[in-house]
């Protein structure tokens, strides 16, 4: 676990806009200077109003969430042609809740099946919620099938901490990340799965081996409790263990590798403090609370995480991303097994609010921006 200032290296690495690759290149194509040498980043898609999460469908077409509560298939190399996906569930669309992650079954190629979380409302409130659905793209695009397969319950009028990414690991399931909705006792209850991971069978059902599958000292669908608001999740390309990104308060941002049926700490414990200046439970330690592996003070806002599996920049294979919406930038982090050892600053100021980060399978490192007039961006070498 390492502390680092959010503005060390900014200036160093990757904040300055370098140029144009030459005077006829398009100019949605920018080079930045970075540690590993110059990167492009070209911007593929724009228009977007607040997206949030994004997937890459076998044909390169990107699915992508908006946080209004709309689902849009999209050509990145003809981005005017955007389609608007039918018969996606009413979100509650308000505070930071909305229409959320999206992810591809492992065998999407031959089901079509998707899941994605969002915010669903009800006479009591809202809650985060997962479902799953066939996406049909036959005419124009719509899901089939929609089904939740989970709905947090006790919801609340609070438009605050929803969560929430997926992440499928090795054997199916699927994990799933829920904030404290702004009520902080909520993430240290067992039986309330508020500032929790949460994992559950692609059907909806209760995984036999989750640590708490009985139900007699926690909610079984709970993986881990003492999260904030975790908005970044991924698995570990070698070792298939899950990783995730928390916002804390006034500082305190969190990378935890959450293991089964432990607990993260929050709010008893935090490396931030209260937004009023006020110190955050009994400090940073306690016991039988978990240490997160690296953490920000101050907080750059953390949003989107993915371990970079590509070969367009083959310096950055294995490295760690994480989106910030603070500070505007992608951070990289360089592990030595569970440790981070080095973290460089990318893009600073220069895009927006990155709100996700995705290694997908052609080989380069995406991003989009939680903005009004969000774009998707592609960073790969420079041509040539």
């Amino acid at each position: 676990m390492r502390k680092i200032t959010v503005f060390s290296l900014i200036m160093a690495v990757s904040g300055l806009l370098v140029a144009c690759s030459n005077a006829d290149a398009d100019q949605s194509a920018r080079t930045h200077e970075t540690s590993a040498g110059p990167v492009e980043v070209t911007q593929m898609v724009d228009g977007l109003a607040y997206p949030w999460g994004m997937e890459m469908l076998p044909d390169g077409h990107l699915l992508v969430t908006l946080r209004d509560g709309e689902m849009l298939v999209i050509d990145p190399q003809n981005p005017e042609t955007r389609q608007t996906v039918a018969n996606v569930p009413e979100v509650y669309a308000q505070g930071q809740g909305g229409l959320l992650d999206v992810a591809l079954d492992p065998q999407f190629s031959r089901n079509n099946t998707i899941y994605f979380t969002f915010s669903d409302p009800s006479p009591e409130g809202a809650g985060t919620a997962i479902a799953s659905a066939r996406l049909v793209r036959q005419g124009e695009p719509r899901l089939e099938d929609v089904k939740t397969l989970y709905s947090m319950s006790p919801k609340t009028d609070s438009g605050r901490h929803f969560g929430s990414r997926i992440v499928i690991d090795p054997g199916g399931n699927l994990f799933f990340t829920i904030g404290d909705r702004g009520d902080r006792p909520r993430a240290q209850d067992p039986m309330d799965p508020a500032g929790s991971v949460l994992r559950i069978a692609p059907d909806g059902s209760i995984p036999a081996d989750n640590p708490f599958a009985d139900g007699s000292k926690a909610r079984p669908e709970i993986w881990s409790i003492g999260h904030r608001n975790a908005q970044g999740a991924a698995l570990h390309p070698d070792t298939g263990e899950l990783w995730t990104l928390s916002h804390g308060a006034r500082g305190g941002d969190e990378i935890n590798k959450p293991e089964a049926g432990k607990n993260y700490g929050w709010p008893e414990i935090s490396y931030g403090r209260h937004y009023s200046g006020g110190k955050i439970g009994v400090g940073t330690s306690a016991p039988g609370l978990e240490q997160p592996l690296y953490y920000w003070d101050p907080s750059i806002a953390p949003s989107g995480l993915d371990f970079y599996t590509g070969d367009a920049i083959p310096e950055w294979k294995g490295n760690l991303f994480a989106g910030a919406l603070k500070y505007q930038l992608l951070s990289r982090l360089v592990l030595d097994g569970d440790k981070v050892v080095e973290e460089e600053q990318l893009f600073a100021e220069e895009y927006g609010r990155i709100r996700e980060v995705r290694s997908f399978p052609d080989g380069a490192l995406w991003f989009l921006t939680d903005e009004s007039d969000g774009a998707i961006y592609r960073i790969s070498r420079p041509a040539g």
